[in-house]
């Protein structure tokens, strides 16, 4: 395990509260990911990211965050994990994010975490502390429930039957969790018997609420990743996706009006979220003395 520098670890975002499930700040406690999703859009140059599939912690993340969640006055949502998954294999030994978890309790702040990971179970004792004291959400991302299909979108992430169970666990413990059910891939996961199982699974775990934005993001580095793997799903794929998008950045389904009038039907169907304001005003309704935190 290679270390790097930080100078800084906890960002506050650029914008207000109500967006991007109510996040006032964001930190990454790990550089690279071993998930290799061949639509990842953290291995975009424009991150300079190198060697992205390699996994680096910050050296003295936790001394660093320690200082910075102190000198903090408002006590806001803390999100973890939109570059870099904070449960990769390695955080087993190191308890990084653990120790991060830690800290956010202490200091009295809310937490919004991403993930593909099943580790994320080893710390609900402190998301039920944090979202007793102040607000906690978990998210796992989901994009298929087929397993096979998953092993060539997502080859180094736990399965997708394992993440419904990690999940179906969290909503036991009565921690607000939930599905990103992003990217829905054009031509691949964006079809009507994809979008109701993966909605029923989510139902049948137990969440909250399915986040989706009907499509994917193509850009330099990221883009000849992703066209060189579609191959592996199927071979007229990159062509398909080459002459329908071009150089566009995001791509939506050309079914999107479609895929998202039913995704939203079986939502509420289910009573399943999948507005962001109604996600945020939900997850943060569990704040107790709200006034006194923030």
């Amino acid at each position: 395990m290679k270390t790097i520098k930080a100078k800084s670890i906890l960002q506050k975002v650029r914008y207000d509260g109500s967006q991007w499930f109510g996040i006032d700040y964001t930190m990454n406690l790990y550089r690279g990911c071993t998930h290799g999703c061949i639509y990842c859009d953290s291995r975009s140059d424009c991150y300079r990211i190198d060697t992205f599939d390699e996994v680096r912690v910050k050296f003295d993340a936790l001394a660093i965050l320690n200082r910075e969640l102190r000198s903090r006055r408002n006590k806001g949502v803390v999100g973890i994990g939109a570059m870099s998954d904070t449960y990769n294999p390695f955080e087993r030994e190191l308890k990084v994010t653990r120790g991060a978890l830690e800290l956010i309790e202490q200091y009295g702040f809310g937490v919004s975490i991403d993930t593909k990971s099943t580790l994320i179970t080893r710390d609900i004792d402190l998301l039920q502390r944090i979202g007793q004291q102040h607000s906690a959400i978990a998210k796992l991302t989901i994009t298929t429930v087929d397993d096979e299909l998953a092993r060539l979108l997502e080859p180094g992430a736990p399965l997708p039957s394992e993440r419904f169970a990690a999940l179906a666990e969290l909503a036991r413990a009565n921690i607000f969790c939930g599905v990103l059910f992003s990217p829905m891939l054009p031509f691949i996961t964006d079809n009507d018997e994809s979008i109701e199982a993966l909605v029923a699974a989510a139902a049948k775990a137990g969440a909250k609420f399915i986040h989706t934005l009907g499509g994917v993001t193509m850009r330099a580095g990221q883009k000849e990743h992703f066209l060189a793997r579609l191959a592996d799903v199927s071979p007229d794929l990159p062509e398909r996706y080459t002459s329908t998008f071009g150089d566009r950045y995001l791509c939506n389904s050309p079914r999107k009006r479609e895929a998202l009038a039913l995704f939203r039907k079986r939502c509420n169907e289910a009573g399943i979220l999948y507005r962001m304001p109604d996600i945020i005003e939900a997850y943060k309704k569990q704040e107790p003395n709200q006034m006194g935190l923030w």
